[in-house]
């Protein structure tokens, strides 16, 4: 039977639960436990895939075609497991499945409620997750207060009986803020924050507190004693320069070895943590440095391209170099000079999105970087517009333009998934989920690779209209990866270029610290290679 470790937050959001929980799997999973991570999220959306990425940020997706939350990419690179739709629960999803139950007769007449309802639809997705693990992490998304998440914590709560008080650790991530007036740091929130998790019935074990100012030991033997915890459960997490030290900082304060006490788990063992050890020290002390210019619709909101810029950031420390991302707006290419603003770039990268706002300074930026021989990488729309790039300005396809498509901005080389042309715009669906892809011999996606058969995952509607192959290929476009089962177009390439590569897929949600993804790598060794060389 799984053992649980539940992870909440309270006084602000935005405190790093998704941190800490990674950070911890990261130590357990080191420690040789079979650990996945669960993510709450108490909105009544079923899943993350209709939010505007200018509120939520962006969406991850998992291999099974999962839309979930950011803190799902989180885990991921953390303690390098592929995770599921399971690994996602959502109010929307529990009150869907319980009034679906409710609906089939299933509760036998019997009124309909919370508790215990809900909260048992709750404990039963958190133990189906745990099934033949040693540990599942369970973080709850918000802040305790808040109305949406009052069910899941009382179900926490009654996780303690159901499974046993010895196979629960409840840690809260609170805030101790610096008062800048009094010149000291405040526990009055943190006592708070934890009083209102005592009130519903939780006892928090350990407290992660996050502060911009070193705390003392007389500081924390006060939480402690407040808040009914041991001092050393008190853990003190000041911001990193980079989030990949937050596991060995985790651990130098003991975190893990208190978290296997109270779960009756061996923790003699040191964890291996040398190859975290050495991307830190790679992220914070690179010899060389970088610019690449993110041409994007989004790039207002830090989130919304968050796995693209960890996933450059990885490719910086296999690289040894680090990676200076400088956002540009798509739309401010599109009346801009891109040689004025891109000319700073050693590399662009052109990421995914929706909608024909701003797509016509991708295919600028596109033009840029294929006429200035400078590095490019495409991301799904990235790799449409440098498909529509190439089709305008070099085989010169102007003219019709398919319905579904803007005629102002798109062209029919990129059109709606077949399997959608009858369907609604807002009521299609996406291509979601992992797919298979063969790649062609000798190509940069080849070499890149080091393998002709791979895996990506996808989250599109359009794609590469085959019709245009044969014409782009023969002026001089490559197609060097292919779905064959689904006919899809999914790597091109400009041979005789220093890096022109673009993916239909969304490679950025494979990629790791410790190993980054093949394209990301290969487009950011291009550009050193090219900086290099000026």
């Amino acid at each position: 039977m799984a053992k649980y470790v539940f992870i909440t937050g309270g006084v602000v959001s935005s405190l790093g639960k998704g941190i800490t929980a990674g950070s911890v799997g990261t130590l357990l999973k080191k420690r040789g436990l079979k650990v996945s991570i669960l993510k709450v999220d108490p909105y009544l959306n079923v899943d993350a895939g209709t939010m505007n990425p200018f509120q939520h940020g962006e969406v991850f997706v998992t291999d099974d075609g999962a839309e979930t939350d950011l803190d799902l990419g989180h885990y991921e690179r953390f303690i390098d497991e592929t995770l599921g739709e399971q690994n996602s629960i959502t109010t929307g999803k529990i009150y869907s499945s319980v009034i679906a139950k409710e609906r089939r007769g299933d509760y036998l007449g019997g009124t309909v409620q919370v508790i215990p309802h809900i909260t048992n639809d709750i404990q039963e997705r958190m133990v189906r997750a745990g099934e033949g693990l040693d540990v599942l992490i369970v973080e709850i998304g918000g802040t305790v207060g808040d109305i949406e998440g009052q069910p899941f914590l009382e179900a926490i709560r009654q996780m303690a009986n159901r499974v046993g008080r010895e196979n629960v650790v409840y840690c809260h991530v609170t805030l101790v803020p610096w008062l800048e007036a009094a010149k000291e740091l405040k526990t009055k929130p943190t006592q708070h924050s934890v009083q209102e998790l005592r009130r519903i019935g939780i006892l928090p074990n350990i407290l992660v507190c996050r502060t911009s100012h070193p705390m003392d030991q007389d500081m924390k033997n006060k939480i402690a004693l407040f808040c009914t915890v041991p001092s050393e459960a008190v853990i003190e997490v000041r911001d990193e320069t980079t989030i990949y030290n937050v596991p060995i900082s985790l651990h130098r304060q003991g975190l893990d070895d208190l978290i296997l006490r109270y779960l009756g788990l061996p923790h003699d063992a040191e964890p291996d943590l040398s190859d975290w050890r050495r991307v830190v020290d790679r992220y914070v002390n690179p010899p060389e440095s970088v610019e690449i210019a993110l041409v994007g619709k989004y790039v207002q909101h830090k989130d919304a391209y968050l796995s693209v810029v960890e996933a450059l950031h990885h490719a910086g420390i296999h690289h040894n170099v680090r990676i200076e991302v400088r956002s540009v707006e798509s739309e401010d290419l599109e009346t801009g000079d891109p040689a004025e603003l891109l000319r700073s770039a050693d590399g662009i990268l052109i990421p995914g999105g929706f909608g024909a706002r701003g797509v016509e300074g991708m295919i600028r930026a596109a033009r840029y970087a294929r006429e200035r021989q400078v590095p490019i990488l495409g991301i799904c729309l990235g790799m449409q517009m440098m498909a529509v790039e190439y089709a305008r300005n070099v085989c010169g396809l102007h003219g019709a333009h398919s319905k579904e498509m803007d005629p102002a901005t798109l062209h029919p080389v990129i059109h709606l998934m077949q399997e959608q042309e009858h369907l609604d715009t807002m009521g299609g669906t996406m291509r979601l989920g992992a797919y298979p892809c063969d790649i062609e011999e000798g190509t940069q996606a080849a070499r890149a690779y080091g393998t002709l058969h791979i895996t990506e995952r996808h989250r599109h509607r359009y794609e590469f209209n085959n019709a245009y192959r044969e014409r782009l290929e023969q002026a001089g476009l490559k197609v060097s990866g292919v779905c064959r089962e689904r006919d899809l177009v999914e790597i091109i390439e400009l041979p005789g270029h220093p890096w022109f590569v673009g993916g239909q897929f969304h490679g950025e949600l494979k990629s790791r610290p410790v190993r980054p993804h093949p394209l990301f790598a290969g487009f950011i060794g291009a550009t050193l290679a090219r900086q290099r060389a000026l």
